[in-house]
C-alpha cells in the first residue's frame, strides 16, 4: 500500500508559509475497495491531475500536500465523523452532514450519477481503517504544514486545489469560482488577489457559489490565528476531457495560465511576509 499523501517542499530560495492541497487528484484504489462501479464512474469524482497544474508551486514558495487515493475511496475534504449510516452498518449513532445523507460523506455511497459503488454494506471496522491508513495522515500532515509556517512565518496561506465537472455550472457559468467561506476563512486581500490574477487570464471567476469552500477551508480558515484558508474550483473544461478521462487541446493554456497566477500569488505572498 502507497503512503496516504506526498509532500513536496517549496524551493529553499524562496519564502515560504504558502501551503497548496491537492485532497481529491488521487487515482490510487486498493483491492478492499470491492467497488461495483466501474473505473469510470469511479474516476469521476477525481480531480483529475490537479496535481500536475499545481507542481509549479514549490517554485513559487509553496509546500504541496498531494493525496495519493482516489477520492471515492476515502474524501479528505469531509469530517471523518461523516459516516453515512445508509452505508455503514454498524455505524455509530452520529448526525450526518446533508451530503453525507445524500450519499457524498467521507466513504462515498454514490458515485457522481448517483450509482451505487456498492453491493453491500460495509462494516465500522473497515470503515476505520480507510481512515487509519489514509485520512488521519493526511490531516495530520496538512496539520503540521500548516502551524509550521504560520509560526515560522507569522501567517500561513491554504489553498485547496480542486476542479469541478461543467456540469455544475453549467456551459455559460464561471472558469473559477473562489470559496473563502463568505468572507470568514482568509483575509479578504487574498480573495481579491486570487480573482485579479485569474481574471487577468480572461477566466471568468465566481464566489461562493455553488462552492463556498469545504471541510478544509472551514477547518483552517482561521485569520484571527494567522491562519487562512480559500478554495479554488477550476471547471474541467478548460484542461480536461471527461468523456475520455485524458487532457483536453486546452489543457496547454490552462497550465500556462496557472503557473502566471501561482507565480504571482507567490510573489505577492512573500512580500507580504517581508513586509510583516
Amino acid at each position: 500500500m502507497p503512503a496516504s499523501f506526498e509532500v513536496r517542499q517549496a524551493s529553499p530560495l524562496r519564502i515560504a508559509g504558502l501551503v497548496f492541497a491537492s485532497p481529491h487528484s488521487g487515482s490510487f484504489y486498493p483491492v478492499d475497495m470491492d467497488c461495483a462501479a466501474d473505473k469510470a464512474t469511479v474516476q469521476a469524482v477525481e480531480d483529475a491531475a490537479m496535481d500536475q497544474l499545481i507542481a509549479c508551486g514549490t517554485d513559487n514558495g509553496a509546500v504541496l500536500l498531494i493525496a495519493r487515493y482516489g477520492r471515492a475511496y476515502v474524501d479528505l475534504n469531509r469530517a471523518e465523523t461523516d459516516l453515512d449510516p445508509s452505508l455503514i452498518g454498524d455505524c455509530p449513532l452520529l448526525e450526518p452532514s446533508p451530503k453525507t445523507l445524500a450519499g457524498y460523506g467521507v466513504l462515498h455511497r454514490l458515485a457522481s450519477d448517483r450509482q451505487p459503488l456498492y453491493q453491500r454494506r460495509l462494516t465500522y471496522l473497515e470503515a476505520r481503517a480507510r481512515l487509519d491508513r489514509v485520512y488521519r495522515p493526511y490531516h495530520a500532515a496538512l496539520a503540521g504544514l500548516m502551524t509550521q509556517a504560520r509560526d515560522q512565518y507569522g501567517q500561513a496561506l491554504l489553498v485547496d486545489w480542486h476542479s469541478m465537472p461543467q456540469r455544475a455550472t453549467g456551459a455559460n457559468g464561471p472558469d473559477i469560482i473562489l470559496g473563502d467561506r463568505h468572507g470568514t476563512s482568509c483575509d479578504v486581500v487574498w480573495t481579491r488577489t486570487l480573482r485579479t490574477l485569474c481574471e487577468a487570464q480572461g477566466w471568468r471567476v465566481g464566489l461562493n457559489r455553488p462552492y463556498a469552500g469545504g471541510y478544509a477551508t472551514q477547518k483552517w480558515g482561521r485569520p484571527d490565528e494567522g491562519l487562512h484558508a480559500l478554495q479554488i474550483e477550476v471547471n474541467r473544461r478548460l484542461y480536461w476531457d471527461e468523456v475520455h478521462h485524458q487532457p483536453a487541446i486546452g489543457w496547454k493554456r490552462c497550465h500556462t495560465a496557472l503557473k502566471r497566477v501561482i507565480a504571482e500569488l507567490g510573489r505577492i505572498h512573500a512580500q507580504t511576509l517581508d513586509g510583516a
